[in-house]
Parts: C-alpha cells; sequence; structure tokens
C-alpha cells in the first residue's frame, strides 16, 4: 500500500463533506484523511493502484486545489 499526502485547499468540515463523495467512489482508495488542524490542510490518501495524479484530478474536480508533499 503507498500512502500520498496532499497540501489542500479542503480547511473546514463544510469541504470535507463536499470532497468526500469523490474520494469515497475513486476505485483503489483504501482510506484517507485531511487534518485540518495542520496549516497545510493534509490530505492523507492510502492506495494499492492509484498515482498522485488521479488523487489530485479527483480533489481538483471537487473544487479544492491539491499539491503533492
Amino acid at each position: 500500500m503507498k500512502t500520498y499526502k496532499f497540501k489542500t485547499t479542503i480547511n473546514c468540515g463544510s469541504c470535507v463533506r463536499a470532497v468526500t463523495p469523490h474520494l469515497n467512489k475513486l476505485e483503489g482508495v483504501q482510506d484517507w484523511k485531511v487534518d485540518t488542524d495542520n496549516p497545510d490542510k493534509i490530505l492523507e490518501v492510502n492506495t494499492d493502484s492509484l498515482d498522485a495524479q488521479a488523487i489530485k484530478s479527483t480533489v481538483e474536480k471537487a473544487g479544492f486545489k491539491a499539491e503533492q508533499v
């Protein structure tokens, strides 16, 4: 399993709820979480099969920015 981390603009509970359906339906995501207490709003995604670009694109489709760290 691979873990990717992204600096994001997902900064509150409403933002997490907005991105949840997009990440939950993405094939290959085992689990994910956003640390909204971190100043960089770090999204951590565990996956067996996805690459960073696929995750970044999904987050951006949900209306948020994501930059791999």
